[in-house]
């Protein structure tokens, strides 16, 4: 009988170890879930303001004026346009 008695209290010992164990993982593993969260927020915030600063700089005003200015460039005559068409009428 107090074999019983002593091989209960080592199980719920052992249970008590266990369930402490599994807890502070829990907590470790949601702390790292938050941290990364938080990253993963200010990485959107960063995609979104580079794809406003994508969109600023590709305006298509913005890369003609800046090719007139800068290097001189200008839209051709028309009659110095040559269309060349493929074989077979595929498409670039």
């Amino acid at each position: 009988m107090r074999n019983r008695v002593y091989l209960l209290l080592l199980l719920v010992l052992v249970s008590a170890l266990a369930v402490v164990q599994l807890r502070h993982e829990t907590r470790q593993r949601y702390a790292t879930l938050q941290q990364q969260q938080a990253q993963r927020d200010a990485l959107n915030v960063e995609w979104g303001q580079l794809l406003l600063e994508e969109g600023a700089w590709s305006q298509h005003r913005r890369i003609e004026t800046l090719a007139r200015s800068q290097l001189g460039m200008n839209v051709p005559d028309p009659k110095h346009v040559t269309a060349i068409r493929l074989a077979g009428g595929e498409t670039p």
